[in-house]
C-alpha cells in the first residue's frame, strides 16, 4: 500500500468500495497533506488538530459526492478551505462579540493628559501680540474654526507654510505662557 500514497484517487475508489483498511490509510494520508496547510493559516496546535478533525469529518460525510474522474487533493483541499474560512469567521465573531466599546471605554478614562483648560478666548489676548501673520492663523483655525488647507487658500500660502507658521506661534505662547 506505500505506493500508493501518492494515488489518492485510487485509494479513494477502493475506499467507496468498502476497504475499510484503505479508508483508514486514505484519511491518515490526506491529514499528513491538510496539516501544514492549516499550521500555516492557524496559530495554536490544538486549533490545528481539531480544525483537521473537522475537515477528516466533513471529508466524510462529502465522499459520496467525489467524482472519481478528478483529482483528490484539490476536492479535499476545497473542502479544507470551507471548514477552515467557517472556523476563523466563528472565531473572529466571538472576538467581535467580547470587544470592547471604545466609547463606553472612553466615559470611564480620565480625560487625556494632552487636553488643557486653555481655550482661544484665554490667551486672545497673548496671540495678538504675535506677528501679524501668526497672529491671523490662529484666529482662523482655532477661533473660526478652519483647516490648514483652508488658512492657506485664504492667505495665499501653502499649507506647509502654514503649519510651520502655526507650529512657531504655538512655540512663542507656549513660552509666553509657562513663565
Amino acid at each position: 500500500m506505500a505506493d500508493q500514497i501518492d494515488n489518492f484517487e485510487a485509494l479513494m475508489r477502493q475506499s467507496l468500495s468498502g476497504d475499510q483498511k484503505t479508508y483508514t490509510h486514505l484519511l491518515r494520508e490526506t491529514s499528513r497533506f491538510l496539516r501544514p496547510f492549516l499550521a500555516q493559516r492557524l496559530n495554536f496546535t490544538g486549533e490545528v488538530d481539531d480544525l483537521l478533525q473537522e475537515i477528516l469529518i466533513s471529508i466524510h460525510k462529502a465522499r459520496h459526492t467525489y467524482d472519481g474522474n478528478r483529482p483528490y487533493k484539490p476536492w479535499a483541499f476545497a473542502i479544507a478551505r470551507f471548514r477552515l474560512s467557517d472556523h476563523l469567521r466563528s472565531h473572529y465573531a466571538d472576538h467581535l462579540r467580547e470587544a470592547i466599546d471604545f466609547d463606553e471605554l472612553e466615559e470611564s478614562l480620565p480625560k487625556p493628559v494632552t487636553e488643557t483648560a486653555v481655550s482661544y478666548e484665554s490667551i486672545k489676548e497673548e496671540v495678538e501680540k504675535l506677528p501679524v501673520k501668526q497672529a491671523s492663523i490662529l484666529r482662523l483655525m482655532h477661533h473660526e474654526g478652519f483647516t490648514s488647507k483652508e488658512v492657506a487658500d485664504k492667505m495665499g500660502m501653502t499649507v506647509t507654510a502654514v503649519k510651520v507658521a502655526a507650529h512657531r506661534a504655538y512655540k512663542i505662547l507656549r513660552s509666553k505662557l509657562e513663565t
